[in-house]
């Protein structure tokens, strides 16, 4: 089977809405650079940044719980780690860099602020060198394929934007739910970069949010339950070796 590229996307602060990318240069067994690589912890969480390791993403500020981040809208430069956040309207209500603790600080009192009703205890953003706050502990690349939302689409009766998913890469070409069937080990290229499957990606309750407008409109989990008889949706790929994938790039398997 053969398919393309379609979208590249990276989620530099968990919650937050994600950067497009035309293209990306991966590392070996890495996720893609800055993938979820600050973190706002809703209240204590016990991380320690000198010792990194996953926790569950309950304990962060995440779409699950938070559906109200998607009010705004987010874009992060890797460069200076300038982290900007505006309104719908357009109006810019955050703009540092979190590459200080000054910075992280001042996103954590940004958030306090501007979603009161979400805060359970003192909001901090954490960050840990190679660290990424992903929903699984390995690190991978998240994949959805546009054939499955569109045949998960004429079922459900509404549009389903590939970003209430969370992907990294966006694939079309592949046949609607191929990807549920790739065994774990599967190898897959994407642009000449050779990738395996690692596992299917069980949807939480993160896909009821309306990421254009941060409200809960669909229960996307358990319409997966009842049309498929499991809440499965999207694969998690291990990249295999150094390279860059880019829009457009073919993907074989």
């Amino acid at each position: 089977m053969s398919a393309v590229v379609t979208a590249l996307y990276r989620y530099p602060v968990k919650g937050f809405s994600p950067d497009g990318l035309a293209a990306v240069d991966l590392v070996a067994g890495e996720t893609m650079p800055f993938d979820r690589a600050f973190a706002i912890e809703n209240g204590p969480s016990g991380f320690d940044p000198a010792a990194p390791r996953h926790l569950p993403k309950m304990l962060f500020f995440c779409l699950m719980k938070n559906p109200s981040l998607a009010e705004v809208v987010s874009r992060f430069e890797a460069e200076t780690q300038r982290f900007v956040v505006a309104e719908r309207d357009g109006r810019v209500v955050f703009d540092d860099t979190l590459a200080s603790e000054a910075g992280r600080a001042a996103l954590a009192d940004f958030v306090t602020r501007r979603f009161p009703g979400e805060v359970r205890g003192p909001a901090r953003t954490l960050a840990a060198g190679g660290h990424s706050f992903s929903d699984v502990a390995k690190k991978v690349l998240h994949v959805i394929s546009l054939e499955t939302l569109r045949a998960l689409e004429a079922k459900l009766g509404a549009p389903l934007d590939p970003i209430r998913f969370r992907p990294n890469v966006v694939v079309e070409g592949l046949p609607a739910h191929a990807e549920l069937d790739w065994a774990a080990g599967r190898r897959v290229t994407i642009g000449g970069v050779p990738f395996e499957m690692v596992k299917r990606t069980e949807r939480c309750a993160a896909t009821r949010v309306d990421p254009a407008r941060g409200v809960r409109d669909l229960e996307v989990p358990r319409f997966l339950m009842e049309t498929l008889g499991h809440t499965d949706c999207g694969v998690y790929l291990r990249s295999l070796a150094d390279g860059r994938i880019a829009v457009g790039d073919a993907v074989e398997v």
